[in-house]
């Protein structure tokens, strides 16, 4: 499942540089909420999928849903549609999971009954190889022109706070539910928060392959499957471990746009993936139990 993961979201940027040519950014966003929406639904009534239970869990669902939908993606979307380079946006949004482990770390030295455990020495080995790691990576992508303003660098910095308390805050606060019935109740309130903001938008959309392409992917890999992983990975997991697998992404997007549109993949790029990995490995390698 991580692997499936990183694969599909490591896409994201792809769909971006497909979609948003042809788009304004908040408006395909609204669309993609909308299809994926009508899928999930679709989905849910032909497996009879539950819905939750209590008015708490719903609203619960409708905050995780306006951070790591609505705040995330809407942050790198309007970043990247403003000239921000992909690889700069993955570097930023990538601080997760330093942003993460100081928080659990915070929390479990506070005393918090409901805090996952502190952050041990060898997982904070790992985060700091893998943000090194992530910065060989996207290095060589810092433009030297105007990508950074101060609309472009707050949209990026917005959408990595939405993500990251989004996550702790699905950790620490949703219960386990069906991925259907509670992605839908996500996109739901993402849509709500998404439609208003779209009549600042003047940019008119031009139907075509790529466009159409763009979106199909984002409905279909990046939501019914990326954004369904995510919200599984999450309620299974210690949100260190998975927040760490987004150190993954740059170095998978890197390759993807080798792929697909001949990009240079550099040693500095080699290096910075193998880095990265390994200190993946030591955020999600399970602890050894202490001898008795």
């Amino acid at each position: 499942m991580p692997a499936v993961f990183v694969l599909i979201w490591s896409t994201g940027f792809i769909v971006a540089k497909f979609g948003l040519p042809f788009a304004p950014p908040l408006t395909f966003l609204a669309i993609r909420y909308i299809l994926s929406i009508v899928c999930f639904l679709v989905w849910i009534r032909f497996t009879r999928a539950r819905w939750p239970q209590g008015r708490q869990q719903w609203l619960h669902l409708a905050v995780t849903g306006m951070l790591m939908h609505a705040g995330y993606l809407g942050g790198v979307w309007v970043a990247v549609k403003g000239g921000m380079g992909s690889g700069l946006a993955a570097l930023i949004v990538g601080l997760q999971p330093v942003l993460t482990a100081l928080w659990v770390s915070w929390a479990g030295l506070s005393g918090d009954p409901a805090a996952e455990r502190k952050v041990t020495p060898r997982q904070w080995t790992g985060l700091v190889l893998g943000l090194g790691g992530l910065l060989l990576v996207v290095a060589r992508k810092f433009g030297t022109g105007s990508e950074v303003t101060l609309l472009t660098l707050g949209c990026a910095v917005f959408a990595l706070l939405s993500i990251t308390v989004g996550t702790l805050y699905q950790k620490r606060f949703v219960q386990p539910t069906d991925v259907r019935s509670a992605n839908a109740i996500q996109l739901g309130a993402a849509l709500l928060v998404t439609l208003p903001l779209i009549f600042l938008e003047t940019e008119s959309i031009v139907w075509n392959l790529s466009f159409m392409g763009a979106m199909a992917w984002s409905v279909l890999a990046l939501t019914l499957g990326g954004s369904s992983l995510l919200y599984l990975l999450i309620q299974r997991g210690a949100a260190t471990a998975v927040t760490s697998l987004l150190y993954l992404v740059p170095p998978t997007t890197a390759l993807m746009a080798w792929v697909l549109f001949g990009e240079a993949i550099t040693t500095t790029t080699v290096v910075g993936t193998a880095l990265t990995a390994l200190g993946v490995s030591l955020v999600v390698r399970p602890a050894k139990p202490e001898a008795a």
